[in-house]
């Protein structure tokens, strides 16, 4: 076998006790933050610079290590409420400075504390510049990150189980990351006086499936008016009906929206047969392509942080957005009726669909922006909006 490290300009330098470790080979050196261990995932960058807690909480990062771009990640250190979930899906995070002592007054621990809280293995001390332009020029690679405090790394055989994994296309993560029951959900988004709000009195019931689904965007809509019934991915037609929704929502989520759409688009067909207003986000917006007879593909790098440009084609305006996936919904492959409504204005991907006869509408990009942008939070007026015009009809 070639050497695994030839990538790697210069020899290991000696305080190094951790790695990622690419599948072709290469070798980047850093010093272990975190739980101390082993992950296997995608290696991908997120060029955001605020609001690291999010993103690693954020279930659509299932099977991914996250390269963060912006040099000083876990300086505001972390707390118990800027969370996406209870239980992180990302399998590890790669950084440039160290992490300093936290320098925040809602700051409870340090974020290195919390990433070994939550088993989260971290490398710091790598240069992210040659890493993010490694995952630019030749997509984003399978990797392994390590860390053992003794240093003792078998390099060899990490490149080997980076090689060995399947990778994110043709793999449905939406069920590992979901609910296994059906809850209630009334609270509202954060506010500084007095965090977070509860929703005494909707004026609508949404039925949110779950396919890895962020709480700030249930949050979101519940600020609307919503009282939210969260189900389970695998809900069947039934399952969701049987709640009486006012609108049903389509959550964000990690993996292949073909292999999640086995399951779920001959469900989401029979819901939008319905006429229930609704409303999708992210891998919610390719699942419901693919229920109107659109395709998906695999980015070669995807689009992940909090400065993506986006142009709704309805009303011409550009809004700056929240971003974080991998796979993307071709609009030419969109049958008619069905209107492709939001585009890119880094790539011109597809941003955004609505149905043209149905109160039916998505979108790739996150307007529940948590933290980031507020530019899209129209679209959930719009939903409030679908719901109300179907309840005076």
């Amino acid at each position: 076998m070639d050497d695994p490290t030839a990538a790697w300009p210069s020899p290991r330098p000696p305080d190094c006790n951790a790695a990622l470790v690419l599948a072709d080979g290469t070798v980047f050196w850093g010093r272990g933050i975190g739980a101390a261990g082993t992950a296997i995932g995608e290696v991908c960058f997120n060029t955001a610079i605020t609001g690291y807690q999010e993103i690693l909480t954020d279930p659509s990062y299932a099977g991914q290590i996250i390269t963060f771009t912006f040099p000083h990640i876990g300086n505001v250190g972390a707390n118990f409420e800027d969370i996406e979930t209870t239980t992180p899906a990302a399998r590890g995070l790669v950084i440039r400075a160290p992490i300093t002592e936290p320098a925040n007054y809602r700051a409870t621990q340090s974020l290195d504390a919390w990433l070994t809280s939550h088993g989260i293995v971290g490398l710091s001390g790598v240069d992210t510049r040659r890493l993010t332009r490694l995952i630019r020029d030749k997509g984003a690679p399978n990797g392994v990150i390590a860390y053992r405090p003794d240093g003792k790394l078998d390099i060899a055989e990490l490149r080997a189980k980076a090689l060995a994994w399947p990778g994110l296309e043709g793999m449905d993560l939406a069920k590992e990351v979901t609910c296994r029951q059906s809850y209630e959900w009334r609270e509202t988004v954060w506010q500084r006086e007095g965090g977070y709000g509860t929703q005494d009195a909707p004026r609508f019931h949404v039925v949110a499936v779950d396919y890895g689904a962020k709480r700030n965007i249930l949050r979101m809509l519940a600020a609307h008016g919503c009282r939210v019934t969260v189900v389970p991915a695998t809900a069947s037609t039934g399952d969701i009906m049987r709640h009486e929704p006012d609108g049903i929502f389509l959550s964000n989520g990690p993996g292949d929206p073909a292999a999640t759409g086995e399951y779920a688009v001959p469900v989401l067909r029979e819901l939008i047969a319905s006429g229930t207003p609704m409303f999708g986000i992210c891998l919610g917006h390719q699942l419901m392509a693919l229920a109107l007879g659109g395709t998906t593909r695999k980015m070669e790098r995807g689009h992940r942080g909090a400065n993506h440009p986006v142009r709704d084609k309805l009303t011409g305006k550009v809004e700056i957005t929240s971003q974080n996936h991998g796979f993307v919904v071709d609009p030419d492959s969109l049958p008619p009726g069905v209107e492709p409504t939001h585009v890119s204005l880094f790539d011109n991907t597809n941003e955004g669909l609505r149905l043209e006869d149905r109160p039916v509408f998505s979108v790739q990009h996150h307007p529940e922006a948590s933290p980031g942008p507020q530019d899209s939070h129209y679209l959930f007026e719009r939903f409030v909006d679908a719901m109300a015009a179907k309840s005076r009809s």
